[in-house]
């Protein structure tokens, strides 16, 4: 079912073709190899001509690429296609320049879309704001669980062109999908498809929220069994209705509490089913227990429920639902344990990069030293900081943007004690552990969920993860 093979009338349709790849990194490397070894005449641009740019250009070079560093605004002559990099804002001169010539611009997901072959592995496809990840990577264990043949690929990070070129055979794809990927990828058309969430992120690269949840619903697009929404959040549902889908299709809702039909949800502590079963009128399937899912936050319940949704639209059986929650381990900086220290739990979810994880994030506890901070990226946090106020029992602010979260609580939260450490240094979060011990009494959560991003401190939210279980496996080894 898999496809080693590429389609002859795409083949055929990229030889002799003169194709530009818009910058190269992750995606853009392999698309400019894929492309030349189909016979498309390959320019590559880059706006930038750092070391490594200069690195990957000399391996292209060397297959016969042509590369051009440093300008990536200019549509190089005779361009009759563009395949993009998904970061690549929609604005760019690049892509206006394509606009007026006529020439289409593909994402690397579009050009893994029109390449795969005839009797291709089907799409599971999943987005949303926060929890894209940890979904799929559920999705694929159930999958596995159920005997198939898969992999969690896209914006994962292992590239779709891979998984659609290479040797291995697949039965079905759990991909994960940005916003940024959709933007560029028009033909799509998934099996079934669940959009988790949505909330402001990446305004600065779609322009507008609009265009954001636009791009968002592109995912729904031409889809065949099911589209999966998040009965909390009205914004998943209205894109389902908007979309344009195969007849048959069903939108099927996940919920935290009791399903209605054509939902899954929550019935004291058991995952059931009322949209894949018959007469779901009156019949719900058990499918995994809330305990089967690590770590049953309330947030990552709703994942699992979302890769339930799309595992059961393929056809997977209730048991392998909960096979394989209990064999999924989440990645690191997700909520994760790191040590219990004099009855106080540390918790690391580093990758509580924006505000809306962050809420999920804080909801999963009752009473929180919470420390929070980083590069703001334009969010405000009057909203967070009231619905977590009556959990937090203390707060310890770090990096560049600290101050907008001290404003927010002094407002919504005065009560709560607050360390404002007036430091941006990597030492900082060996600081911010300390204080946040000073103030947690035992049966606290100390729970690194900065809703900001790390690059004013660190080299990535796992850099700063790191840096946060480190300085709790101090206070554990001190006491030792």
């Amino acid at each position: 079912m898999g496809s080693g093979q590429v389609t002859s009338s795409v083949s055929s349709e990229l030889k002799g073709k003169r194709v530009t790849v818009a910058g190269l990194g992750v995606s853009g490397l392999p698309a400019a190899k894929v492309l030349h070894g189909l016979g498309a005449i390959v320019t590559a641009v880059n706006d930038g001509a750092d070391e490594r740019a200069r690195a990957q250009a000399a391996e292209l070079e060397a297959l016969g690429i042509t590369v051009r560093l440093g300008d990536g605004d200019t549509l190089p002559e005779g361009t009759e296609l563009i395949v993009t990099a998904p970061g690549w804002k929609p604005d760019k001169p690049l892509f206006a320049a394509a606009e007026r010539a006529g020439v289409p611009v593909w994402g690397d997901v579009e050009l893994a879309w029109r390449l795969r072959g005839p009797g291709a592995a089907p799409w599971l496809a999943v987005t949303g704001t926060n929890g894209k990840t940890t979904t799929v990577q559920m999705l694929a264990s159930i999958l596995k669980a159920a005997g198939l043949r898969t992999a969690a690929v896209g914006n994962i990070g292992v590239s779709l062109l891979d998984a659609v070129l290479g040797e291995e055979q697949y039965d079905v794809l759990a991909v994960e999908l940005s916003s940024y990927q959709l933007h560029w990828a028009p033909s799509l058309r998934a099996h079934s498809a669940a959009v988790l969430n949505l909330a402001p992120d990446h305004l600065d690269w779609h322009g507008s929220m609009e265009a954001y949840a636009a791009d968002k619903g592109r995912i729904y697009e031409g889809n065949r069994v099911a589209c999966v929404y998040n009965a909390a959040d009205k914004a998943t549902e209205d894109l389902v209705r908007e979309a344009d889908v195969e007849e048959g299709c069903r939108a099927v809702g996940f919920t935290l509490g009791t399903p209605a039909p054509s939902q899954l949800g929550v019935v004291e502590g058991i995952l059931v089913d009322r949209a894949f079963v018959e007469n779901r009128q009156k019949n719900a399937q058990e499918l995994a227990e809330v305990a089967d899912v690590n770590p049953p936050a309330p947030h990552n319940i709703a994942n699992a429920l979302a890769a339930a949704a799309l595992a059961r639209a393929y056809g997977v059986p209730a048991k392998a639902v909960r096979d394989g929650l209990r064999a999924f381990t989440p990645d690191a900086h997700r909520i994760a344990h790191v040590a219990d220290v004099d009855g106080v739990a540390y918790v690391d979810d580093s990758k509580a990069t924006n505000t809306h994880a962050a809420e999920a994030s804080l909801a999963a506890y009752e009473s929180i030293v919470w420390i929070a901070g980083g590069l703001a990226k334009g969010a405000t946090f009057d909203e967070l900081v009231t619905k977590s106020a009556p959990r937090l029992r203390g707060a310890v602010l770090i990096g560049a943007d600290r101050a907008l979260i001290r404003e927010a609580l002094a407002r919504h939260a005065p009560e709560v004690p607050v360390v404002d450490l007036d430091r941006t240094d990597t030492g900082a979060m060996r600081a911010a552990v300390q204080e946040a011990r000073r103030l947690a009494q035992a049966g606290d959560t100390v729970l690194l969920a900065p809703a900001c991003a790390s690059m004013d401190m660190f080299a990535n939210y796992n850099k700063r993860g790191d840096a946060f279980a480190d300085a709790v496996r101090e206070l554990g080894s001190a006491d030792g």
